[in-house]
């Protein structure tokens, strides 16, 4: 009667075992589908890593669409070609106008006053693209390409000599007029 009731339970914990198997290898799979999209996902965002969407950056944003705790539509940056990009790959037909925040990309830098910048580094460890040039109590300067007026460099400024501003999208062209000869005699 022993050996009955022995491997009875045997069986009982081998067949525990084996459906505890199976169940985490299909949700390891799972973990690994889902960390593969929220990568491309990720590819496709514009890796400013501007907040807008109300995530700490992209990767967590994308991470959220892939959980479905958020929509599509939050990547001001990336506007609505961003989303439509992002429906596209999940399957999702969008409705435009899309809902939500989402705008066309807005031209706007980050500026500096260099007469009230103090050289205190807080904009450039604020800065996700790094954008901002300088070195400690030294003046500090923006790259207008590179910056994306994210706007995360003025709080950390403590003189508010940062200002987020339109950014000049005309092209600046010089042209130089020959100089016209003048009379010999006069």
């Amino acid at each position: 009667m022993i050996e009955l009731a022995t491997l009875t339970m045997l069986v009982v914990i081998f067949s525990a075992s084996l459906l505890l198997f199976i169940s985490g290898d299909q949700q390891a799979h799972e973990y690994n589908r889902r960390e593969e999209l929220a990568g491309i996902i990720d590819g496709l965002l514009p890796q400013t890593q501007c907040r807008e969407c109300g995530f700490s950056g992209c990767r967590p944003y994308a991470e959220a669409i892939v959980s479905g705790t958020t929509d599509i539509y939050r990547c001001a940056p990336g506007g609505a070609a961003t989303a439509g990009h992002l429906a596209e790959l999940l399957g999702i037909t969008p409705s435009p106008p899309y809902p939500g925040p989402v705008h066309e990309p807005r031209p706007l830098v980050a500026r500096i006053d260099e007469a009230a910048c103090i050289g205190c580094v807080k904009c450039i460890s604020a800065c996700p693209v790094d954008a901002i040039i300088g070195a400690a109590k030294q003046l500090h300067s923006v790259m207008p390409k590179i910056c994306t007026g994210c706007g995360l460099c003025v709080p950390p400024c403590p003189v508010d000599c940062i200002a987020i501003v339109p950014a000049e999208t005309g092209i600046k062209r010089f042209v130089w007029t020959k100089p016209q000869p003048t009379a010999a005699g006069a």
